[in-house]
């Protein structure tokens, strides 16, 4: 089979080896410390904490901590602060000169901004960790007999500088994958910790229509695997898709102009994504979903308006919940798209290097046919992205299917999944590639001499 000599070309590669193997011991260690508890506390209570994270936001944050949330690991905090670090650098980079100088600057500056943003990652997580283990007892009804040398100023510290150095040492696994291994570190975490969740809520989920309840059995639960793999499908759609734009190159000329209408290079089109702001308004959209229901519970109980907010946006899966996290994912995605996609200097790349769309002056009018071709393909890329992210609202109501496995229908969880697999199979593809085109022009570290 074709994929079998795939694996077997790919194991051939001795730097793609030892990239892959390295990748996965870091990911292994990784997991490792999403299990080891934070000292002081006793695992065997921490039942009420594995309850209060089994949906919701909670929920969302411990799949992407891998389960260290419930555990009360020492990766707690997983890698979300340096993400979060991330994107308060990347939004500041619009407003602050400096940041804009140093995006400016290449390699140099970019390694001063993942500097700051280390340092960001560390401030955050200050705040995080202290807020953590103020909420383990209180609000998720961990017994004060779990913690095994009480809750003094001793476990805080101890435990604060645990929290902070764990994140800190995700936060290098990932870029020691980035470095030294395949794919983008910071994401592959994520994607672990993700998939490390996948099999124990869908074995929940299919114990629940077998228990001889009426709930389907095992033909629901075909169905529901059929499903998934059409949204996944969907999913890989929605990141692969582009629209191209026809691009021409003049070649120059012995006497130093340019030959028009003549094709100069491999790539004959440019292409724009339809989803080129990922999941990231996913992400922005759920970080303020909370919003409405703090606004509920701040007019009292006796307001009835207060009472139908609460009631409707503390529940993920609810009606009016989606239909607004759905409307801020559309409004996120333009906000994001026009951020990050910058037609003014696609447009003056182009014309450096002698190219021009058809029947498009180059410059000002190339910028804004591309700025124009964005808007309309981000309208249907953006509704198809919230889609995406509601499906698992859809299925809860519809299947009935449980709120843990109903999470791995779209979302952030599914594109995560979704980017990071496509993103290291194209790292990977690139170096097979690469190795066919040194043994086609004999060239190479493992290029066999020619007698």
């Amino acid at each position: 089979m074709k994929i079998i000599d795939t694996l077997k070309n790919v194991w051939k590669i001795t730097e793609l080896k030892d990239r892959i193997i390295l990748t996965l011991g870091l990911l292994l260690v990784y997991r490792f410390g999403a299990q080891v508890v934070l000292p002081g506390i006793d695992a065997n209570q921490l039942g009420g904490l594995a309850d209060g994270t089994d949906g919701g936001i909670l929920g969302i944050l411990n799949m992407f901590t891998g389960g260290a949330f419930a555990n009360a690991s020492v990766f707690a905090l997983g890698i979300m602060p340096y993400i979060s670090a991330s994107i308060v650098v990347q939004l500041m980079g619009i407003a602050i000169p400096y940041l804009q100088k140093l995006q400016k600057e290449g390699a140099s500056g970019q390694k001063k901004i993942t500097q700051i943003t280390r340092w960001l990652t560390i401030i955050i997580c200050l705040f995080q960790a202290p807020g953590y283990l103020a909420s383990l007892q209180p609000a998720f009804g961990i017994p004060s007999s779990a913690f095994l040398l009480g809750t003094g100023p001793q476990f805080y510290i101890s435990s604060v500088i645990i929290l902070v150095t764990g994140c800190i040492f995700a936060m290098w696994l990932g870029e020691k994958i980035t470095d030294k291994g395949i794919g983008n570190g910071i994401s592959l975490l994520i994607m672990v910790g993700i998939i490390a969740t996948l099999p124990s809520s869908f074995i929940q989920n299919a114990a629940s229509r077998l228990d001889g309840g009426g709930n389907g059995g095992l033909m629901m639960i075909l169905i529901e695997l059929v499903v998934w793999f059409v949204i996944i499908l969907a999913s890989i759609m929605l990141v692969m898709a582009v629209r191209k734009i026809a691009v021409q190159y003049a070649r120059r000329t012995a006497s130093g102009g340019y030959e028009k209408n003549v094709f100069g290079g491999n790539r004959q089109f440019l292409p724009l994504k339809l989803n080129a702001s990922g999941v990231m308004p996913i992400i922005f959209a759920q970080a303020i979903m909370f919003v409405p229901s703090l606004i509920g519970k701040s007019m009292g109980s006796s307001s009835e308006v207060g009472q139908w907010m609460q009631s409707q946006f503390n529940d993920p899966f609810g009606l009016w919940y989606n239909v607004l996290f759905a409307f801020l994912i559309i409004v996120f995605t333009y906000f994001y798209t026009a951020i990050t996609v910058p037609t003014n200097k696609m447009a003056d790349d182009l014309k450096r290097s002698g190219g021009f769309i058809p029947g498009i002056r180059p410059g000002t009018e190339t910028s804004e046919y591309l700025d124009k071709i964005m808007s309309q393909i981000t309208l249907p890329g953006s509704i198809f992205l919230a889609l995406i992210a509601v499906f698992p609202a859809i299925i809860v109501k519809i299947m009935g299917v449980q709120g843990g496995w109903a999470l791995f229908f779209g979302g952030t969880s599914l594109l995560i999944m979704v980017g990071v697999a496509i993103d290291t199979m194209q790292q990977i593809n690139s170096y097979l590639l690469n190795k066919h085109y040194d043994g086609l022009m004999k060239t190479g570290k493992n290029r066999k001499a020619v007698a």
